[in-house]
């Protein structure tokens, strides 16, 4: 079992940024690939970045590529997602999840990619 905590929401003009920070508790972190998602009221979960295991891969949805970036510490267990150049459309609450190996197949983009998830943090952006 891996536990996973977010923290780092909270809310931010239209412009600002935001550090989002995911803490892992449990099995050794190195073994996952980490991601970050978000669904916001009367959507459905999307992606939104992917980290393999050693950092050597990124993925990013179009929608926050050149904005978000991916990062991680194994020393530290925790998983980062740096936003900036917020929109309110980012507006959300963001999950981040474990995923089932510690590389990213091909289909890094999609829920079942991944086994453990975190209970999320609000992100509010305001215009």
């Amino acid at each position: 079992q891996v536990q996973l905590v977010e923290s780092g929401g909270g809310l931010v003009q239209a412009g600002g940024s935001l550090r989002l920070s995911c803490a892992a508790s449990g099995r050794t972190f190195s073994r996952y690939a980490m991601g970050w998602f978000r669904q916001s009221p009367g959507k459905e979960r999307e992606f939104v970045a992917a980290i393999n295991w050693s950092s050597y891969s990124t993925y990013y949805a179009d929608s926050v590529k050149g904005r978000f970036t991916i990062s991680r510490d194994n020393a530290k267990n925790t998983v980062y997602l740096q936003m900036n150049g917020l929109k309110p459309e980012d507006t959300a609450v963001y999950y981040c999840a474990a995923g089932t190996t510690s590389d990213l197949g091909r289909n890094y983009y999609t829920s079942p990619e991944y086994a453990y998830w975190g209970q999320g943090t609000q992100v509010t952006v305001s215009s």
